[in-house]
């Protein structure tokens, strides 16, 4: 995609860390002229770029179908943490809600670059203990089979949120004092959030060499171009 093409971008999960900063960052860039969210409560941010569609079921989809048509990208933030889940559970609701979404956008547009939030230590044979690395890897997988423009699975481990972000996990919250001393000593374990959505817009724009983004690689592709 040249860089004098704007783009319009689908994201999902923006009620949630990371879907709210790569929102953030693509209200910010000059790169991107249009983004709907689709939420299943509203976001309550307000922007002239944004258009926000409240939709309760992402396994059917059919209701919205004719609103998600005119997009080149998607920004796939939507995602379940796996504790205390059996896996038909996490399967439904981290392989077939993701799959049911990227099917339905592949149908309707037709030069979609898809970018999908996996995580660290993600299983891409799909054969390894640990449950939640299976299901990904498969969702992974499975995705980049779509006839989408590109596909792209992003790993990260550690983030740091964005500052005043509303929707920061507990968690991070109080290990955000952790965040410089992780980095300094394993540099390619962590990154911002701002660094994810920097990425996205750049690999939407230039591409990239690999299909899927690791910490290091998140952090390259963000410096990309300017996704500001």
């Amino acid at each position: 995609m040249s860089t004098d093409t704007k783009i319009r971008a689908i994201v999902t999960g923006v009620t949630g860390m990371v879907g709210e900063g790569v929102l953030i960052e693509c209200l910010q860039s000059r790169h991107v002229e249009a983004v709907l969210v689709i939420n299943r409560k509203p976001c309550g941010v307000s922007h002239s770029k944004l258009k926000e569609i409240i939709h309760k079921d992402f396994f059917d989809l059919a209701a919205i179908e004719d609103q998600l048509t005119g997009y080149n990208a998607c920004y796939f933030c939507l995602g379940v943490s796996s504790v205390g889940m059996k896996e038909p559970e996490y399967y439904k609701l981290t392989y077939t809600l993701t799959m049911n979404v990227a099917q339905t956008l592949n149908k309707v547009n037709n030069d979609m670059t898809f970018c999908y939030i996996s995580g660290a230590g993600t299983d891409s044979t799909e054969k390894g203990r640990s449950m939640w690395a299976r299901v990904k890897g498969k969702t992974e997988n499975d995705l980049m089979k779509l006839p989408f423009k590109q596909v792209f699975a992003f790993r990260p481990g550690l983030m740091k949120a964005h500052k005043g972000a509303k929707n920061t996990l507990t968690l991070y919250k109080y290990l955000s004092w952790l965040y410089p001393i992780i980095k300094a000593l394993a540099p390619n374990s962590a990154c911002t959030i701002a660094e994810v959505g920097r990425a996205m817009i750049n690999v939407t724009l230039h591409g990239n060499e690999t299909q899927v983004l690791e910490v290091r690689d998140m952090i390259a592709a963000a410096k990309m171009g300017s996704a500001i």
